[in-house]
C-alpha cells in the first residue's frame, strides 16, 4: 500500500511546518520579495494566504482539508510572474523540504506537482 503525500509530509503539522517555511522563505528571496512584502505589514493576511497555501497543499496530497480558495488561474491572473520568479518559488520550496527533512522520494512528488502546475501560474 502506497502511503499519501500528506502522511508522508507530516499530515497537517508536518504541512504547516513547511508552509511557514516556504512563506518566511518567501519573504526574504531577493526575486520575490517584493510581492510578499504586503503580507509582512498586515499579519491577518499573512495568516488568512498562509492557511490557503495549507489547505490546498493537504488537501492536493490526499489530506482531509478542504481548498476553499480561488483555482491557480485565477489566483495569479495578471501577475505576469516570470520564468525566474517561478523557479526562485521552487528553490525556496526546496530549501523549505529540505529544512523540515522532506525525504527525497517525498521532494521529487511535490516538484512534479509544481512543475506540473507552472502553466496555470506563470506568465498570466
Amino acid at each position: 500500500m502506497n502511503t499519501s503525500l500528506y502522511v508522508r509530509l507530516g499530515e497537517s503539522s508536518g504541512i504547516r511546518s513547511l508552509v511557514d517555511s516556504i512563506v518566511t522563505r518567501h519573504l526574504k528571496n531577493p526575486i520575490i520579495c517584493k510581492r510578499y512584502e504586503p503580507l509582512n505589514e498586515d499579519p491577518e493576511r499573512l495568516e488568512v494566504v498562509t492557511r490557503h497555501l495549507c489547505d490546498f497543499l493537504e488537501a492536493g496530497t490526499g489530506g482531509p482539508a478542504t481548498y476553499q480558495g480561488k483555482n491557480m488561474v485565477e489566483a495569479h491572473r495578471g501577475m505576469n510572474i516570470s520564468g525566474e520568479e517561478y523557479l526562485a518559488v521552487l528553490d525556496d520550496i526546496v530549501g523549505a523540504m529540505q529544512e523540515c527533512e522532506v525525504d527525497e522520494e517525498t521532494q521529487k512528488d511535490i516538484l512534479y506537482i509544481a512543475y506540473s502546475l507552472k502553466p496555470e501560474i506563470a506568465r498570466l
